[in-house]
Parts: C-alpha cells; structure tokens; sequence
C-alpha cells in the first residue's frame, strides 16, 4: 500500500479555521488547504468579525459557523463539539501556516496512530516571528515541559493535528489563545502517543493585523500555566510555596533564637511572632498539597477512563510476516 497516495481515502478528515477579522487572509487560506486536501471539508467559525471575513470564506469555498462568545478558547469549545471526523485539522486563519504540511502530518499521525502532531514553526525571517516571541514561547514551553514532560519545542504552534479521541475527550476550559497551552498539558497529563513536525512559518501579508497582544497575552498564557500546575500538580505547587515561606520564617526567626540563646530575653517579639505564623502557613500549605494531589490522581483517573472510552484513531494496519511453525520435541 503506498501511503503517501491512498491513507487519505481510508480516513474522514476536517480542516477547522478560527477566525476573527481576517478577510485579507482567510481566502488564501481556505484555498491552499482545498489544493493540499481536496477531500476535506474546510470550516471557518466566524468569532463576530466585523469585515468581510464571512463573505470571503464562503466565496472561497468554506463551510461558514458563527461563535458568538469572543475568544479563541470559546471557538475551540464549539468547533470540537459540532464536528465529526477521524482526524481535525487545526489552523490559524492569517496565512503563517503552510499548508502544503498539513498531508504530511496527517501521515504522520496516520502511519503511528498518534492523537496529536503538532507543526513545529522554522522560520529564518524576523517579521514572521520576532525575537520577543520566540523568547516568550521558549520560556513558557519550557515551563510546561519541565512539569509535564519534555516531547514537545514549540507548545503555541497553530498548527495541530489531532485525533477525534483527543477532540472528544478534551476539556476545553479557556477562552483565549491560553487554549494552545491547555492541548499541550492534555496531552502531557494523560500520556498521549503525540509527535511533531517542523512546517514553515512565514509572516502575514501586509494590512493583515495580529490579533496576539504580546504582553497581556503573555500573561495570561503564564496564569494558565501556573493555574494547571496547581490543579495538576498540587502536591509541588504548594510545596513549593510552603518551602518559600518555610525559607523566610527561618530568615527572620534564626536571629531571634540566637538573641534568645545569648540573653535568655525574646527582644523582637513582632519577629518572632511572624517567624512562627509564616512556619504554621508553610505547613498548613504542605499539608494542602497533599489533600490536593489525591484529589488530582481522581481527576487524573478519570480523564484517562474518559479518554480510553473513545476508540483509538484509525493507523496503518500492522505488517505481518510469516508465523514459523513452533517446534516439537519428539517423544
């Protein structure tokens, strides 16, 4: 079977586009991902543009939806609620993504019987990706990696490939461009098989805007981040903070004691008060952390059996040889 030809006819695949005032963009969009796939539907949820970005959709061929709620987590959440395919496409709507990859990484994914390919973005050219950017994103994939697990370099790529079983059972709890860090740490939690796939990343093309607020969205990006680390991982989360406050009660209060072993008098009692209330905090958030992390082992569990419900996605039947005949001894 030749794979790079046929898989394509063996799967029912989906391209699915985010779009918020993107007019000068979506159409060649939506028409090089008709050329790269010309089986696949192609759908734009239209999140209350107010340019021509539906008319140019539709006059490209797209399926056009609507969401009402404003942001790209609230999209995310409906576009994985109406659609049913065996694998989805995801992809910005401002042509920095090249889809010329995207059957490649459908392979990818086809080939292994991943639940998510993540298209890694290579660029050589500053205004597609400025140094700001790609220091933030090595930041905050490193942040995310060291907690979760390192098997993925590039954790808010636009560019995904996911299996239904990954669409269905994920949480979506976002509502802004946070939701790229919620698929990465999905994925990481549970133990997915995922893999990813260097495609080419070119700047928009002039009077297309980005929507990406560099700052606040950072931020925001960094609460998510720290949110899932204490709801995933409680235990070092307020530890960590109980360790911290545990380092400033021994800070302030070392020098009190020692006062008290010279003179037998406690002469800075404020001090010594606050030593003692910060070592009592310390404790009660140890203590927390590990209420909190059976609690996240629940939750945990659960997702799993949620995930392993749903079928696994469709791969390359497996190659079989010849079985030997096993041998006897003789009687």
């Amino acid at each position: 079977m030749d794979v790079s030809k046929s898989f394509l006819a063996d799967i029912k695949v989906v391209v699915l586009i985010p779009c918020y005032n993107e007019e000068i963009t979506i159409g060649s969009v939506v028409r090089d991902f008709r050329a790269a796939l010309p089986n696949a539907p192609i759908y734009v949820y239209d999140n209350n543009s107010t340019d021509q970005t539906v008319k140019t959709a539709l006059a490209a061929g797209a399926i056009v939806r609507s969401e009402s709620l404003q942001g790209k987590g609230y999209v995310i959440r409906r576009m994985f609620s109406d659609i049913e395919a065996d694998f989805y496409i995801l992809v910005d709507g401002d042509a920095t993504y090249e889809a010329a990859a995207a059957p490649e990484m459908l392979k990818t994914a086809y080939t292994n019987g991943l639940d998510m390919v993540n298209g890694a973005r290579v660029t050589d050219r500053v205004d597609a990706y400025r140094r700001g950017h790609v220091l933030g994103n090595k930041v905050l994939t490193g942040l995310v990696t060291s907690v979760f697990g390192r098997r993925l370099s590039d954790m808010l790529s636009g560019y995904r490939v996911f299996s239904r079983r990954f669409v269905k059972s994920f949480p979506a709890l976002s509502s802004g461009f946070e939701t790229e860090t919620e698929f990465t740490v999905h994925a990481l939690e549970l133990a997915m098989p995922i893999g990813e796939q260097p495609t080419r990343y070119v700047e928009r093309p002039p009077g297309s805007a980005s929507k990406l607020n560099t700052y606040s969205d950072g931020f925001r990006i960094l609460g998510m981040i720290i949110n899932l680390v204490k709801q995933e991982r409680p235990l070092m989360f307020f530890t960590t903070i109980g360790v911290v406050v545990l380092v400033c009660a021994i800070g302030l209060g070392l020098p009190v004691i020692l006062d008290f072993f010279r003179t037998g008098l406690v002469q800075r009692l404020p001090t010594a008060v606050l030593a003692t209330g910060l070592v009592i905090l310390a404790v009660f958030s140890m203590g927390c952390g590990l209420i909190l992390d059976s609690v996240a082992l629940g939750r945990r569990e659960t997702k799993r059996l949620a995930y392993l419900a749903l079928p696994p996605p469709p791969r390359l039947p497996d190659v079989q040889g010849d079985v030997p005949p096993v041998a006897t001894a003789e009687p």
